[in-house]
């Protein structure tokens, strides 16, 4: 029986989108999903429970153009104690960015980790503005993304996903704008320290 394991590689994973993202994966998932955290000190955990899935799902935030540093040592860690059965390894990556081309570079990287370490590569859905689509009308692109990964994984279609919001540039900047600046209203941080360069 197939069976997806999703690793959620995200520094906020508990209150994270990609958590978010998880939950909404499951939910259409045509096949039995566990889910589970990275942390710095679960790695001897995971690693041995993924002989017990045909699949893997990573999903993660894009970090400066690559992967989260704590999903970076649990892949060196798996490199060197791999588990027994290796399951296929699909992506779910968000990034912040309009475009959802920001994620190229960490897709491979993943891709060459695989390549390296004999695994194979599922299915890849890559989301642009995914700290904010959650959260507007355009809510349906990501979840209908979403669907179309886990159909793709359950009938082992495998394919390459890619989804973002149908918003010119002008428009994502200045609700960006609008955004972050109520964000900052809220914790007593006007729009002009947020500008600076100090932290």
């Amino acid at each position: 029986m197939r069976r997806t394991m999703i690793i959620n590689g995200s520094p906020r994973a508990p209150k994270s989108n990609s958590k978010k993202y998880s939950e909404i994966f499951m939910r259409y998932s045509q096949q039995p999903c566990d889910y589970f955290n990275i942390s710095s000190s679960n790695h001897t955990e995971l690693i041995p429970q993924m002989s017990n899935y045909t699949d893997i799902l990573l999903v993660f935030p894009l970090y400066a153009d690559s992967l989260p540093v704590g999903l970076l040592n649990f892949l060196k860690h798996l490199e060197e104690n791999s588990p027994l059965h290796k399951p296929t390894i699909s992506i779910l990556i968000n990034c912040g960015f309009l475009e959802y081309e920001q994620n190229y570079v960490a897709i491979r990287i993943l891709k060459y980790f695989c390549r390296k370490n004999n695994y194979h590569v599922g299915s890849i859905l890559m989301l642009g503005s995914g700290e904010a689509i959650l959260n507007t009308p355009f809510r349906f692109i990501a979840k209908k993304a979403i669907k179309r990964l886990s159909e793709s994984v359950y009938k082992q279609k495998y394919r390459e996903i890619k989804a973002t919001m149908p918003l010119n540039k002008w428009w994502f900047k200045m609700a960006a704008n609008i955004y972050w600046t109520r964000y900052g209203k809220k914790f007593g941080v006007t729009k002009q320290e947020m500008q600076v360069m100090e932290i």
